[in-house]
């Protein structure tokens, strides 16, 4: 039997600050509400159990990149977490307990487990929000080491990093500036929601509306202004026939984004939803 950890309570989120949020821990609790009965405590020693088995070596190697190699290897290698490339949109790869039990995850889900051994062996890697695919990233010398976590870490160069954020700015390549921008360190809470967001897509274009919702309620309290999980949350009750709080968060949205791209999509509905006059 593990000792139990407590985890953090979902009403208290919204008032910590970016690094004050948990990171391992914020990611079990969205696991727990599909797995309820969790033991946190078990995936925090395994978490503590990797970083021990590796120790000694890290310690007694001394660059960073070469820290990072051997934790990789270790990871990728010897404890044998992949990437899923067969079902990448597989929820249980973004749900941290199926990632620790079955090895396998996404991106983000792997790029989560590689920071938390990290740090806990002194090694600063931080997460990387990049379009596409979530990298992770570590100061080298006088730049910055670039790895894809969903790939066994490899490292990146700079051209690959273009060529891979060309499809989502429009078929333009960064130039230096917006790459470094691109490459900033991702919060803990940019990390959390990003997973959020993950599964919000992935119930919703399974239809599963009660899950999508439920991604979208825990956006925003982690982010109560959020517009997006707002329209998302109003969108998903109104397809599970919970009315009032469809018209609540539509109205809402249009109250923090009137300007949206989808106004008048949402302004239908809420005409549907006999709201309209919320709006003004």
């Amino acid at each position: 039997m593990h000792d139990h950890i407590a985890l953090p309570d979902w009403n208290s989120l919204a008032r910590l600050d970016d690094e004050s949020l948990p990171l391992l821990g914020t990611a079990l609790l969205i696991a727990r509400d599909e797995y309820p009965d969790l033991d946190a405590g078990q995936y925090e020693a395994l978490v503590q159990g990797h970083a021990a088995g590796m120790r000694d070596e890290i310690d007694a190697t001394g660059h960073w990149a070469l820290k990072i190699q051997a934790i990789n290897r270790h990871l990728f290698e010897e404890l044998g977490y992949a990437g899923d490339h067969d079902q990448y949109y597989d929820p249980r790869n973004s749900y941290l307990n199926e990632v620790f039990e079955r090895r396998r995850g996404n991106p983000i889900s792997l790029a989560l487990v590689q920071m938390e051994v990290a740090r806990r062996l002194g090694v600063p890697l931080d997460g990387v929000s990049f379009p596409g695919h979530f990298l992770v990233r570590l100061p080298v010398d006088d730049g910055v080491l670039v790895m894809d976590p969903f790939n066994r870490g490899r490292p990146l160069d700079i051209d690959e990093l273009r060529q891979r954020a060309r499809p989502h700015l429009g078929g333009d390549a960064p130039d230096d500036e917006a790459l470094s921008q691109i490459l900033n360190p991702a919060s803990n809470r940019a990390i959390l929601m990003r997973v959020l967001r993950n599964l919000h897509g992935v119930y919703s274009d399974g239809d599963d509306w009660e899950r999508a919702t439920r991604s979208a309620d825990r956006l925003l309290k982690l982010s109560p202004n959020d517009a997006d999980a707002l329209r998302d949350r109003g969108l998903g009750y109104l397809r599970i026939g919970h009315n009032s709080g469809a018209r609540a968060d539509l109205a809402r949205y249009l109250q923090l984004n009137p300007r949206a791209p989808d106004a008048m999509t949402v302004r239908a509905h809420l005409v549907d939803l006999g709201g309209a006059g919320r709006v003004n």
